[in-house]
């Protein structure tokens, strides 16, 4: 398959200068600092899908809803599929490279409801994927502690940890996107050494192995429902929650150098390492099992910890979690940058009640402050349900799935509803655009549905998925906000306005 990507020398040379008018040109005055490459921008997308924090966190669902065939060759089959998703999604953002992404290129190719809804669908998604991220994070951090000291990882002491996890990505963030990006690019080389590390680790040391026949044949099935498909289809919630958060790069386009080319192709690459990597770690946990149901029943709550503390003994798992918290903490540092980007794009427009509050920018730093805490504040609450549910960590995932996916493919079927009126930009798919837009779009479709549906039976009000009723919800605010704002929100046809100007230089505190 032959892809054009290609772009012209002048084109690719731009000075910085020519993004800045492009974004003129769109509509807004620039006011964040351009000061990440394109490595840093690959390396957001890749930190926040970060296959250390998704697929070590939701390993333990895995083994449950499918098993080690699902949890495989689901990773496969779903990471094909979202590399559609994103060479689609690449497409529009080299056309409107802006901190706003998913709603902007919604709003500019279907009008202000389709970029309004996207809007509210993106957000949701991006700050349940903060509280998905972090509180993982604290998940295995209890699961450390817990190998050292004896540690009890109750729900009340992980949600103290992950109120600290929060404060520390804030506190970080603050500091402006040049950090940002520096600890994005150490991610990058972590999460891939310390992929490295741990299946290196996991097939030398344990002197048992599972057979090639266990790990991508063994079906396994405690959720309760019978039949296997419909098993086989919520397992893939591990995979498809895991290939998530890939707009940041699209997020931080503001930001970045050349973005009409590099924020697109950054989105890509992400993909498609984060896919090879991903196989490779969950086959290499998978042949290390040495116990599955005691791996199941862990008293960390960990079960990828338990792989590691049977595999390797309680020196050597310590080693292998504090790798993988490492590269936790890097996702949800990411996680934070972007979804307060979007935060302030969406407020610019204002979007949001309080949007000339969120949308304020530093003057010394050049980032959103206050958007950066309401992001943190919101990723607390949605955690909340923790402290009373074994089961709302995965409603959370479920939610930031549910919330992000269908925000990345309206824009894509807005693109193919336009035909020849969408102008694409210097990335692009020449003709294979309409095969993968459609392609994308019908999948997005399938696994809304799916991850909408209950995960085990019987449904009780412990087990239900809240994700459904948090999709609800969002858009019913969203429904009911719109009625307030809608006279206020809009995205400006082009910058130049005098009115829009001193707002603009009102918000820079």
């Amino acid at each position: 398959m032959s892809i054009s990507a290609s772009t012209p020398p002048s084109t690719e040379a731009a000075p910085q200068k020519d993004e800045e008018q492009r974004l003129r040109e769109l509509g807004y005055q620039p006011v964040l600092a351009r000061r990440m490459g394109g490595f840093g921008n690959f390396a957001i997308s890749f930190s926040v899908i970060s296959i250390l924090s998704g697929c070590m966190t939701l390993y333990g669902f895995g083994m449950s809803t499918g098993g080690p065939a699902v949890m495989l060759w689901g990773w496969a089959g779903v990471g094909l599929f979202v590399l559609c998703v994103g060479m689609a999604l690449a497409e529009v953002t080299s056309a409107y490279p802006t901190s706003g992404a998913l709603y902007y290129m919604a709003d500019r190719l279907g009008g202000r409801k389709w970029g309004w809804y996207t809007g509210w669908l993106n957000l949701l998604g991006l700050l349940g994927a903060i509280a998905g991220i972090d509180y993982g994070a604290a998940l295995f951090t209890g699961a450390l502690l817990n190998l050292q000291w004896g540690f009890d990882p109750t729900p009340g002491s992980t949600m103290l940890i992950f109120l600290g996890i929060l404060l520390l990505h804030a506190v970080l963030n603050l500091f402006g996107v040049r950090l940002v990006s520096v600890l994005n690019s150490i991610s990058v080389w972590w999460h891939l050494a310390g992929v490295a590390v741990i299946v290196t680790v996991l097939a030398i040391v344990p002197s048992h192995h599972q057979s090639p026949s266990f790990v991508f044949t063994e079906f396994v099935n405690d959720t309760g429902w019978e039949n296997p498909i419909y098993v086989a289809a919520i397992g893939l919630l591990l995979a498809q929650y895991t290939f998530c958060g890939y707009d940041a790069s699209a997020h931080l386009s503001e930001e970045t150098s050349n973005a009409s080319v590099t924020a697109a192709r950054g989105i890509v690459r992400a993909i498609w390492v984060s896919w090879v990597a991903g196989f490779v770690l969950l086959a290499g946990l998978t042949f290390a099992i040495q116990d599955y149901a005691g791996t199941q029943d862990s008293a960390t709550g960990v079960p990828p910890a338990q792989i590691l503390i049977d595999a390797l003994g309680t020196a050597g798992a310590t080693a292998m979690l504090l790798i993988v918290i490492a590269a936790q903490l890097f996702c949800g540092n990411a996680e934070v940058a972007a979804a307060s980007r979007m935060v302030f794009a969406f407020s610019r427009d204002n979007a949001l009640p309080g949007s000339a509050l969120w949308r304020r920018v530093s003057a010394r730093t050049q980032t959103p402050v206050p958007a950066v805490w309401l992001s943190v504040c919101v990723a607390a609450l949605l955690a909340v349900p923790s402290l009373y549910s074994a089961t709302a960590y995965g409603a959370v995932t479920a939610i930031n799935v549910i919330g992000i996916t269908p925000a990345y493919a309206i824009p894509v079927f807005l693109k193919l509803r336009a035909g020849d009126r969408f102008e694409r930009g210097p990335w692009h798919l020449g003709r294979w655009s309409k095969p993968i837009g459609w392609i994308a779009v019908v999948w997005v479709a399938l696994v809304t549905v799916l991850f909408l549906l209950p995960q085990s039976s019987p449904v009780t009000v412990d087990s239900m998925n809240y994700a459904s009723i948090a999709l609800v919800a969002v858009l019913v605010l969203a429904t009911v906000w719109w009625f307030v704002a809608r006279r206020s929100y809009g995205t400006p046809a082009a910058y130049g306005n005098a009115r829009e100007q001193a707002e603009v230089a009102e918000s820079i505190v």
